[in-house]
């Protein structure tokens, strides 16, 4: 399942692969440790290993290949049976329960036919431990009996112990079953969160989206309407003593709000995905062309830029700083009047670019409505290119300045 990747990372996705394929040969290897030593210690010589090897090869197997591990366990109980490997003693029998750990493993990793197999198997090895244990021959004459001072008949022991292997190893199956079922329970849960976060994903996406259409939209529109009013103003105050003068103001209100349509068109067709990508995005060089459309309405602006014009800056962090000027100049126009004086300050160095927009004028061009977006929209654009932005009205002259600071790109981002 490649789903927990995109929720868990991929260290931990990894980490969990490498424990599944080792959790079975770590159990095989701590299980003939164990019991090696315990007889070892228990003897006080080296005590016969092969069986506590065969076993935990048996356990260590399991995951891996299952059905070959399942094999060799009947494998093991066979030769027990023929006398090539040590049967059970008094002291060795409970390592039988190897089988019930690998019947474990298969139930927990494996589906279908697979983890079916494992019962029949284990039914197989339950009746050979129980014979090998429970019924003695010249070869091994020493058996459960004579451990446990039982006095049934040792076929009556050989089926006890072999049903009690066979429900030792069921219920080990069944434990894995049930785990398996947990994982399986947790894994659709992780799904489900990776679909729901990309979901998230998805709508975060859209909402950045409409956000910065929104601020694209009010920019071209606030700024535009803004003109248009001015002059509408002035042709209307200069129709009957200066047609002429009127006439130019009318022009110009034709022309900014066909500017206006063209660029609302745009953002529309960014919507609708039919926009043309090769169409020119405003850059730092339109800064100059927006200062003078903006002296046209009769506001005094000055411009001055300093410092290195080749500092790098990304496409997107131009757009950025030309549509907060563009704003700034809207603001200016809306709430200090046409006559306004601003002063436009861009400084560029290996840094990024500092700018600052001072306005000051004698009344608003138009009556406040209310908290605008203009400002909000203006901080948004600063962060998303890296920077910040402060807006503050001075007390004492009532001038407002607009401050923003873009950092330098790095090399790789120039052309972004």
């Amino acid at each position: 399942m490649q789903t927990p990747s995109r929720v868990l990372g991929r260290t931990t996705t990894r980490i969990l692969v490498v424990v599944r394929q080792l959790v079975a040969p770590l159990a095989g290897t701590l299980f003939f440790v164990l019991w090696f030593v315990a007889e070892y210690n228990r003897h006080g010589d080296h005590p016969s290993p092969e069986l506590f090897a065969l076993l935990a090869v048996v356990i260590a197997l399991s995951v891996w290949m299952p059905v070959v591990a399942m094999g060799l366990a009947v494998v093991v109980g066979v030769l027990q049976l023929v006398g090539l490997v040590a049967a059970p003693n008094e002291n060795t029998w409970p390592a039988e329960a190897a089988v019930a750990f690998a019947v474990f493993f298969i139930a927990v990793f494996h589906r279908g036919l697979t983890r079916s197999l494992a019962l029949p198997a284990l039914a197989v090895c339950s009746v050979l431990f129980g014979v090998v244990t429970g019924v003695p021959t010249d070869a091994r004459p020493s058996a459960w009996g004579s451990w446990t001072g039982s006095t049934g008949h040792p076929r009556q022991d050989a089926l006890l112990l072999a049903l009690g292997g066979f429900g030792v190893g069921v219920a080990a199956w069944l434990l894995g079953v049930l785990a398996a079922w947990i994982l399986s329970m947790v894994g659709r849960d992780v799904e489900r969160t990776g679909d729901e976060l990309d979901r998230i994903d998805v709508e975060l996406r859209l909402s950045e989206d409409r956000a910065r259409i929104s601020r694209d939209v009010h920019d071209a529109l606030a700024h535009s309407l803004a003109v248009i009013v001015s002059q509408a103003q002035g042709a209307a105050a200069l129709s009957a003593t200066r047609p002429a003068v009127a006439g130019e103001a009318l022009a110009t209100v034709t022309d900014v709000a066909r500017t206006a349509l063209v660029d609302v068109r745009s953002l529309v067709e960014q919507i609708t995905g039919d926009d043309d990508t090769t169409a020119p995005r405003v850059s730092l060089g339109d800064v100059p062309a927006l200062v003078e459309s903006m002296r046209q309405v009769g506001m005094g602006i000055t411009l001055a830029e300093t410092g290195d014009a080749a500092a790098p800056l990304t496409e997107a962090q131009e757009v950025a700083v030309y549509r907060i000027v563009q704003e700034s100049l809207t603001n200016a126009l809306k709430h200090a009047g046409s006559d306004a004086a601003v002063r436009v300050d861009m400084a560029r160095d290996d840094t990024g670019l500092r700018l600052e927009v001072e306005s000051s004028g004698a009344g608003p061009l138009v009556a406040s409505t209310g908290r605008g977006i203009g400002i909000a929209g203006m901080t948004e654009r600063a962060r998303l290119a890296g920077g910040w932005l402060s807006a503050v009205r001075e007390s004492g002259t009532g001038s407002f300045f607009v401050t923003a600071f873009v950092p330098a790109a790095r090399g790789g981002e120039q052309n972004a």
